[in-house]
């Protein structure tokens, strides 16, 4: 990726709407982005909006917001772009009230908590003239870039065999305090939609063109853990809450082209802290890749008597040249500085890169999600 000249048009101004987890890596993602990337359109980081106005106040301040709002409808008329990193419930009304006023969006996955909801997102995607991206960040790590090249050159032959899993451990613990993220309302789904949407976005992206569409699925959910303690402000418990999402989930699937795959998320495997593992096994060759090893990638061609593990860290792959020498690792944030670097550049030109994950793709996963939920309650495969 060479570098070209810094533009010279006027900074984007950039809303956000959340400032916990994920609006602390897109603030330092919009960060990095003069400094590694120069021929990144110039952004303003405009408008933070949340609802306690203390702690909104404080976020603005260290990720560099100059404007706190706790309307989302206000910050919407204020910028050029707008960023819904909220809790799942809150994606899709201000997500389309954007794109209805002509503003980019790019909102975090799963796209919405329901099908329905992530129909309306991707109709409103579709009528709109700018960019609406769902933020999977996994697609910008440069090793599952160095992946799909090589599937794509066929260096695998035909394939056969997707395997794909995602686990946690933080919710090993029955004690653990109860979230946002355990509430069906709130979330949708649990592990399946937090973690499996992932994955099953991670395996589209790379064998897709291969394997075609999901055909059907089965699927099996579980909770562990059915309440959860709600802890007031010294730390205490003050009630017990249910938990009505999964814990985690297994799935089948059947793609188009007759091949298998196999998925999973947990957010109660001990030992294992963000442990996201893909793997593609084809005819003439297989490959594998770790989030918790996210600079190698695995590598075995026809012939070979086993792996090799690439170091994914040359000037030559995908992003790095703008990072440090070779061999000099990059980690979890800087995927998203890859995938801001993406869209602004879409928000800038107009045009979106096929590899960038749309609010179609969002909804494509969604539709696997629900279908994997479908099977669970049924006790059968599903049809897609």
């Amino acid at each position: 990726m060479s570098e070209t000249t810094p533009t010279t048009a006027e900074p984007l101004r950039i809303g956000v709407l959340g400032y916990r987890f994920m609006g602390k890596a897109h603030a330092n993602a919009l960060a990095r982005l003069p400094m590694f990337f120069p021929d990144a359109p110039a952004v303003e980081r405009h408008t933070l909006v949340g609802r306690d106005e203390e702690e909104l106040a404080a976020a603005a301040d260290r990720f560099g917001f100059a404007n706190t709002a706790t309307d989302w409808a206000t910050a919407i008329e204020a910028v050029d772009v707008f960023y819904n990193l909220g809790p799942n419930h809150v994606h899709a009304e201000p997500s389309i009230a954007a794109l209805e006023a002509g503003v980019p969006v790019l909102c975090e996955k799963p796209l919405a908590p329901t099908l329905e909801a992530a129909r309306q997102m991707r109709d409103a995607a579709a009528d709109a003239d700018v960019p609406a991206g769902c933020a999977f960040n996994y697609r910008f790590v440069p090793a599952i870039r160095h992946a799909k090249g090589l599937i794509d050159d066929d260096a695998l032959g035909e394939i056969r065999h997707v395997r794909g899993r995602y686990l946690q451990d933080w919710l090993v613990d029955p004690e653990a305090p109860w979230a946002w993220r355990m509430d069906a309302d709130l979330a949708g789904s649990g592990a399946l939609g937090d973690l499996g949407a992932h994955t099953i976005d991670l395996a589209a992206f790379l064998v897709g063109d291969c394997v075609g569409e999901v055909d059907r699925v089965a699927g099996h959910t579980r909770t562990f853990v059915e309440e959860r303690p709600v802890l007031d402000d010294d730390g205490s418990v003050e009630a017990y809450r249910d938990v009505t999402v999964d814990d985690a989930y297994t799935a089948q699937v059947a793609y188009d082209s007759g091949a298998m795959g196999s998925f999973e998320a947990s957010r109660v495997a001990t030992g294992h802290k963000n442990d996201h593992t893909v793997e593609i096994h084809g005819s003439a060759g297989s490959l594998r890749f770790s989030l918790e090893r996210l600079n190698e990638l695995e590598v075995l061609r026809d012939g070979d008597r086993g792996y090799e593990t690439v170091l994914v860290t040359d000037e030559s792959d995908p992003y790095v040249d703008r990072w440090w020498p070779p061999g000099h690792v990059l980690g979890w944030e800087h995927t998203f500085v890859h995938e801001n670097y993406e869209f602004v550049r879409a928000v800038s030109t107009g045009n979106v890169p096929d590899t960038f994950p749309t609010f179609e793709d969002g909804y494509e996963v969604q539709k696997i999600l629900r279908s994997i939920e479908r099977s669970d309650e049924r006790g059968e495969w599903v049809t897609l």
